[in-house]
């Protein structure tokens, strides 16, 4: 499985990756961005099986790389993990064709039973 995280943050990038790992979901390869405009490059050019993204990036968020993919023909299962998590936020990364959103903090139990139905 390969999985791209996206967020601005390198460190916030190393702590999913190693939330995932902790998890027990090992990806055989991890890609990443540092906004939305290369993870919407990177999903195009590089077909990961996830992507596990931040919302607020610069040049391009996550909801508007989302929307790009999903404009371009991607149908990747595509995740938020972002520091808010409010009913609205959820409805609209939905709407937008996220398969899920986890907020921060999170645990490697809250992304492995989250996680875990879409990788199966």
């Amino acid at each position: 499985m390969r999985v791209l995280v996206a967020d601005d943050s390198t460190v916030m990038r190393r702590i999913v990756v190693r939330t995932l790992r902790q998890a027990g979901i090992e990806p055989d390869e991890v890609l990443e961005a540092a906004d939305g405009q290369q993870a919407y490059e990177t999903v195009l050019s590089d077909a990961p099986d996830l992507v596990l993204s931040d919302w607020n990036m610069p040049n391009m968020t996550g909801i508007e790389s989302l929307r790009a993919i999903r404009a371009a023909g991607s149908d990747v299962t595509f995740g938020f993990v972002t520091s808010e998590g409010s009913e609205e936020m959820r409805a609209t990364a939905a709407e937008a064709g996220a398969a899920f959103l986890i907020a921060k903090p999170f645990t490697p139990e809250s992304f492995r039973e989250t996680i875990e139905p879409f990788i199966a």
